[in-house]
């Protein structure tokens, strides 16, 4: 029998000792799974993806959830920035432990089980120290971390303070609304179309945002001012934000009414998740 180990929310913990674990992570091709990795004489590898997991918060901190699989059971296997090139193979249980604990440096690889664990293969549930790993990707210590939209990690430890000492040319952070507006005005009426993106770039970064000085810019005769308006309120919270959204999704532009539909995908998509989280 193959052994992995599972990090996962304190919390879960009584109920993954009654009903295994659920299969609510999305792999390689969209599958739903599982990650893990495979108990190694080292306890720093097996446990490495402990403080990288912790930055996206925990329920009480992280245990380790000790999982058996039969030898044979296929898992999909790679290092993590594999997944995105569809590049993790798919290997019996036991060749995914071997294959890693071969290698020199095992570090950011990572198993996928394609399918939930049942209760008779978790093998026990402990603690596990909350200082163990690395964080962002191996051997980013000594290196400027990016503050990047994709990277930044929001509430984060000391994230504000971050993107405050090493602002991102394009990510921010954002200048504060007063500013934006004030660009937006400034690009005249109807307005620019290069300054009026740029502006509401800017506002895609924020979770709140003035609606209603925003608005007019539905009408603006350019499409590509219109499609920016949808991704810059696309994740606000601002009462009428929905309203507006569903005026757009009716736009005659093609590429205003896809980034709609893609905006609506995405929170029901969301939605989901939440429901099977709780």
């Amino acid at each position: 029998m193959a052994m992995f180990v599972h990090l996962t929310s304190a919390a879960d913990a009584p109920r993954i000792r009654r009903s295994g674990i659920r299969a609510v992570s999305h792999g390689q091709g969209g599958a739903r799974g599982v990650y893990c990795f495979p108990v190694l004489p080292s306890y720093t590898l097996t446990h490495q993806w402990l403080r990288e997991l912790a930055r996206f918060g925990s329920r009480g901190g992280l245990v380790a959830v000790h999982v058996r699989l039969d030898d044979v059971e296929p898992v999909l296997t790679g290092r993590y920035g594999d997944r995105a090139r569809n590049a993790q193979e798919t290997v019996a249980a036991a060749e995914a432990v071997r294959r890693i604990a071969a290698l020199e440096d095992p570090r950011g690889w990572e198993v996928f089980v394609p399918r939930a664990i049942r209760p008779r293969e978790v093998h026990r549930v402990r603690s596990a120290p909350q200082a163990v790993g690395w964080r962002y990707k191996p051997d980013a210590h000594g290196t400027r971390p990016c503050t990047c939209f994709g990277c930044q990690v929001r509430g984060g430890y000391g994230a504000r303070r971050l993107r405050e000492r090493l602002p991102h040319p394009l990510d921010g952070p954002p200048p504060p609304p007063r500013v934006l507006l004030a660009r937006i005005a400034a690009a005249g009426d109807p307005g620019d179309p290069a300054a009026l993106r740029e502006a509401l770039h800017w506002f895609g970064s924020r979770r709140r945002g003035p609606l209603p000085e925003l608005i007019r810019l539905s009408a603006h005769p350019d499409p590509s001012v219109r499609e920016e308006l949808v991704w810059a309120i696309a994740a606000w919270t601002t009462p009428g934000v929905p309203e507006l959204l569903a005026r757009l999704a009716d736009d005659p532009d093609a590429g205003v009414r896809e980034a709609v539909e893609a905006v609506v995908e995405n929170e029901d998509e969301g939605e989901d998740e939440h429901e099977e989280s709780d």
